[in-house]
């Protein structure tokens, strides 16, 4: 079951961009306007370049998501998801695609469920001009609330497992091994990507940013942790919306949106997840602040923690705080660059980049609570 796709909550397969636990109503778009070629261009492009593709039927966009636009193709053939870079001026080094193939195409045949890769075309010979990729559909369920609600609780509590599984799973792949050895930078992983987010976020509010990240960014610097030399595969944007689940079994299908994924220190996905024990589940948010855990069936944040280390034969995870507090900026910092294409008018979806926007305080004001209270949930 190599691919990408939805079922039983609508059809959905576009995540919600690198970002928030947002609520989403995701629906499906039948034109597609913003792909950049017309559907006679991209069945023939498709029909030279994919042995097995034959005739393009119908092409759909997801209508979710605002960091690569998403779309569904149905041809003779079979059914298959296409992922394309946006219009419109970008972020350096955003929207990377090709690393996004690259490296789900490296992890196929290891533990770690992937989609099946079938094509990357670049710009240079892409007929929009946008770099793409093209894999299989993947029939499957996905899980837009992190509270699991509609899950009874044991189903919830091996969702959950999975996940950390599958997690630990990619942090022991040796990259060497399935040809990412250069899939990252060498040296302090925190100090380069708090280097590269500062300038993304600068870049993002043109030069004005908040006093509260503005402290964020000064206590992430005076707090960075020594390199460990600690390296792994890391994902950037682990959460439960970025995993098709297999349609009658807490088992993980499929796990999408590698655009962040680079080589780095693996405390970095761990913290990221577990910014949802602190996100309200009420609104616009999907979190886990405020729901009864034990009543659920869901693990807190220590067991979840304590669960992955023993996975990984760790004793202890030290620094915690700093990665939380990381976890956040960055977080923030993705949303702000998301919220600066809606005002450019380049975004896939503006109505969800403005509410991406207005929770970067909201992220601030948790960074802050961390920095003073400290990590335990």
């Amino acid at each position: 079951m190599n691919g990408i796709g939805a079922s039983g909550r609508g059809d959905v397969n576009q995540r919600v961009a690198p970002g928030l636990w947002i609520a989403s109503n995701a629906t499906m778009q039948e034109a597609a306007p913003d792909l950049g070629m017309n559907h006679a261009q991209l069945d023939a492009h498709l029909t030279d370049a994919i042995p097995e593709f034959e005739t393009l039927q119908t092409v759909s966009k997801f209508g979710t998501g605002q960091s690569n636009p998403t779309y569904k193709l149905e041809a003779a053939s079979g059914t298959y998801v296409l992922r394309s870079k946006p219009p419109g001026r970008l972020l350096p080094s955003a929207h990377a695609v090709d690393r996004e193939y690259r490296v789900m195409q490296a992890l196929a045949g290891t533990d770690v469920p992937v989609p099946e890769m079938l094509y990357l075309a670049d710009a240079q010979n892409a007929p929009s001009r946008r770099a793409f990729f093209v894999m299989r559909y993947l029939p499957g369920r996905i899980f837009w609330d992190p509270a699991l609600p509609e899950q009874d609780k044991p189903e919830r509590k091996a969702i959950y497992d999975a996940m950390n599984a599958a997690l630990a799973a990619l942090h022991d792949v040796d990259p060497a091994t399935v040809g990412l050895s250069d899939f990252g930078k060498p040296g302090n992983y925190f100090a380069r990507q708090l280097d590269r987010w500062s300038r993304q976020y600068l870049a993002s509010v043109a030069d004005a940013p908040s006093d509260a990240m503005t402290a964020i960014m000064g206590w992430l610097e005076q707090n960075l942790p020594a390199d460990d030399g600690a390296i792994s595969l890391v994902h950037g944007d682990w959460r439960l919306d970025n995993m098709i689940f297999a349609p009658n079994s807490p088992q993980i299908a499929g796990i999408l949106d590698w655009e962040l994924s680079t080589l780095g220190h693996p405390m970095a996905d761990l913290a990221y997840q577990c910014m949802q024990w602190r996100l309200p589940n009420r609104g616009d948010m999907r979190g886990l602040e405020g729901i009864d855990r034990t009543e659920y069936g869901l693990p807190s944040e220590r067991d979840y923690v304590t669960d992955y280390a023993k996975r990984r034969g760790l004793v202890e995870i030290e620094n915690w705080s700093f990665y939380l507090v990381f976890a956040v900026f960055r977080l923030a910092a993705i949303l702000a660059g998301v919220a600066a294409r809606a005002r450019a008018g380049n975004a896939s979806n503006p109505a969800m980049a403005r509410k991406y926007g207005a929770a970067v305080p909201a992220l601030a004001a948790m960074a802050t609570i961390i920095i003073h209270e400290g990590p335990d949930q």
